[in-house]
């Protein structure tokens, strides 16, 4: 049987227990029902001030293929996973409805409708497990990313975290950093796929395949030119850097650090370098840094940083706990021709004890003053109107009638990353542990959300 990871289709790549739902509604007459589901997070991790929108253009990737073909049917029916009547529906199974959400790059608060889905019950159930696990993912890594650029500041940070987890999920990761300001990533396939930048000169394997010190370093400057990036903490690190820039002379372009006390290495490497005459050879400092080692190495003397594990876990915070829950739905089972309005929908929500939900399908603003500073995450039972001159809609359409529409490159979501972080207020950028850098309110007017 084909391999459903690599067979191109996403639509295994689910919970067995969406399936059995499906079952049973189509049974109950539930499964056409018109539904409303929203993925948002009921907090942000670690007392983080603002979390980071990711993996949207992933998600609309994975829709498109969200498909149940012959070896997928086959599958279900030779494992009794579902009835004949429910692999009938999943045979032709295309998503139809219509998908909100926030811009990717833009930044998310507490109860923030990040994604938005409406269609029948049977075709948005189908697609919880995939969109959260995206989503979760990415916006994950790139919270953790976005709070690396900002200890950086100025000094460009390489995404290098591939070999520390899923082979899939560093490529994700990549891409995700990449959208939050890092400036490139070791990993091939992400530049391959989605055109992130990529850099790489040795690992320590190369030094010690070689005689000597000397001996590797020549060969890849031979290779790769003085402008390469030797590895120099393989043995003895003010050793490496004297053969470093003997063999390569004052115009070797940058030396990588990767173990040792990193803060006091940097002192002394740029000490040794300047007093060789290599004044404009760059220090990149590598391993297990996360934003706090980062925003402690502000003062040192080098010029970038390598981050690898921290990131691709998430610094702590592997997933953004974000859930998919239903807030809608229609009273009665709706004929797929008859037009509907969503704003007439029931409000449903649980009523579970830590996990309450807030019924009725959502939209959401971002208030800002007159210079443009956000002031308040605003969440509404109906479409915004008489928005303030600087108030910002934040749901984009994405999906029309099961037609993709809000595709875009990924430049566009780095770029809109920036301007969303410049208009928080200032204490929304500190690392130390604190409250969502603007207040989630549900209402406006005497209605409440």
């Amino acid at each position: 049987m084909t391999n459903t990871v690599n067979s191109g289709t996403t639509a295994l790549l689910t919970d067995h227990y969406e399936l059995t739902m499906l079952q049973a509604a189509l049974r109950s007459g539930a499964a056409s029902r018109r539904a409303v589901f929203e993925v948002f997070a009921r907090h942000l991790p670690h007392g983080r001030r603002y979390g980071v929108v990711a993996g949207t253009g992933r998600l609309l990737d994975a829709l498109e293929r969200f498909r149940f073909g012959p070896d997928e049917l086959s599958f279900l029916r030779d494992n009794q996973i579902v009835d004949e009547a429910t692999l009938q529906y999943l045979s032709s199974y295309r998503f139809s409805g219509n998908i909100w959400g926030y811009a990717e790059g833009d930044v998310y608060f507490p109860g923030s409708p990040i994604l938005v889905v409406e269609g029948t019950f049977a075709e948005c159930v189908l697609l919880e497990t995939v969109v959260l696990s995206i989503l979760n993912h990415d916006c994950a890594v790139a919270s953790a990313a976005s709070r690396m650029v900002t200890a950086a500041g100025s000094r460009p940070l390489i995404e290098m975290g591939s070999r520390r987890t899923h082979e899939e999920a560093g490529v994700a990761a990549a891409r995700a950093a990449y959208l939050s300001g890092f400036a490139s990533t070791s990993n091939l396939q992400a530049r391959f796929a989605y055109g992130v930048p990529s850099s790489g000169t040795s690992a320590h394997a190369f030094t010690l395949v070689h005689d000597n010190e000397q001996e590797a370093f020549s060969a890849q400057l031979t290779s790769l030119g003085p402008g390469t990036t030797l590895l120099v903490d393989t043995f003895n690190v003010e050793q490496a850097v004297r053969a470093a820039v003997e063999v390569a002379g004052p115009s070797l372009g940058a030396v990588r650090i990767d173990s040792g006390d990193l803060p006091a290495l940097g002192v002394s490497v740029r000490a040794l370098l300047d007093s060789l005459g290599a004044t404009h050879t760059r220090i990149i400092l590598t391993g297990d840094l996360d934003e706090y080692s980062i925003a402690g190495l502000a003062v040192a003397p080098v010029d970038g940083y390598g981050v690898g594990t921290s990131l691709v876990t998430g610094s702590g915070a592997p997933t953004a706990a974000l859930v998919y829950k239903l807030v809608a739905r229609s009273p009665m089972p709706v004929a797929d021709e008859e037009v509907i309005d969503y704003t007439m929908l029931q409000p449903v929500a649980k009523r579970s004890v830590g996990k309450p939900g807030r019924g009725g399908r959502k939209w959401a603003v971002r208030e800002r003053n007159a210079d443009g500073e956000a002031v308040t995450e605003r969440i509404l039972l109906t479409p915004p109107t008489n928005l303030g001159s600087t108030d910002r809609v934040l749901l984009q359409d994405l999906v029309k009638d099961g037609k993709i529409v809000g595709r875009e490159p990924l430049a566009e979501a780095r770029q809109r990353h920036t301007a969303a972080l410049a208009e928080l207020p200032a204490y929304a950028l500190q690392l130390s542990r604190g409250y969502p850098a603007i207040p989630t309110v549900f209402g406006r007017n005497g209605e409440e959300a």
